[in-house]
Parts: structure tokens; C-alpha cells; sequence
């Protein structure tokens, strides 16, 4: 059993698969700082505040002496937003590294040509007039 878990964890795809996870990993933070850095403030622009901070407000809490609202319940739609742009923007680009993967792939499964040789019928034919002639 230990053999065949070595084998399984060695094989390619499952190092590819690794790779690709700490690589997807990497990406989400440079995604969420191009989303929180340079899209939120421009479309918090539209609505005259920080695009992450839009909340709907369902209760309002009570302000303390620090000034720190408690009990406030609110909805977190500009967060949630930001969080789908990130989605579709790393589902967007992980769709064109897999079609560009698959590009390449078919271009090497489809460039080496098998020289054309005699077919075993024409080879077998070849041999029966061999054996007529004797």
C-alpha cells in the first residue's frame, strides 16, 4: 500500500496539480490587490465612497465613548462584490492558461508524423509472390 501511494503521489499529474494550486494561490493576492487597489477606489468613485466599504445597514448599533459602533448588522454587498470580481477575473484567466495549454498540446500531439510504410496487407502480399517465385 505504501508502494502504490508513492507511485500515485509521483506521478506528474498530481505535482502539476500542486504547483498549479500554490500558483493559483499566488495569484489570488495579486488579483485582490489589483481589485482592492485599482478597481474598488474606481467604482467607488460612481458611488462617492470606498467601494469595499458599502454596507446595507439592517440595524444601526450604538456608538460607545471610542467611538466604535457595537451591535450594528449590516448587509456587506461592496465586499461581496469585490470578492466576485476577483472570481471572474481569476476564472477568466486560469480559462485562457488552460485553453493555451490545450493550444500546445494539440499542436504536439499533431506535428509528428508517422512515415508512411507499407501497410501489413501489402507486406503480406510481398511475401506471397516471394514464396510463388520459389
Amino acid at each position: 500500500m505504501l508502494k502504490e501511494f508513492k507511485e500515485f503521489a509521483m506521478k506528474g499529474n498530481l505535482i502539476d496539480i500542486g504547483v498549479g494550486f500554490v500558483m493559483g494561490a499566488a495569484f489570488n493576492k495579486v488579483v485582490s490587490s489589483f481589485t482592492g487597489g485599482i478597481v474598488s477606489p474606481l467604482i467607488g468613485l460612481i458611488f462617492q465612497s470606498d467601494f469595499k466599504d458599502l454596507k446595507f445597514i439592517i440595524h444601526e448599533g450604538v456608538t460607545n465613548a471610542e467611538g466604535v459602533v457595537e451591535g450594528e448588522v449590516a448587509v456587506l454587498w461592496g465586499e461581496f462584490l469585490t470578492n466576485v470580481i476577483d472570481f471572474i477575473i481569476v476564472a477568466f484567466v486560469m480559462f485562457m492558461i488552460v485553453k493555451g495549454v490545450n493550444a500546445l498540446k494539440k499542436k504536439e500531439e499533431a506535428a509528428p508524423a508517422t512515415p508512411a510504410g507499407p501497410t501489413q496487407e501489402e507486406l503480406l502480399i510481398q511475401i506471397r509472390d516471394l514464396l510463388k517465385n520459389k
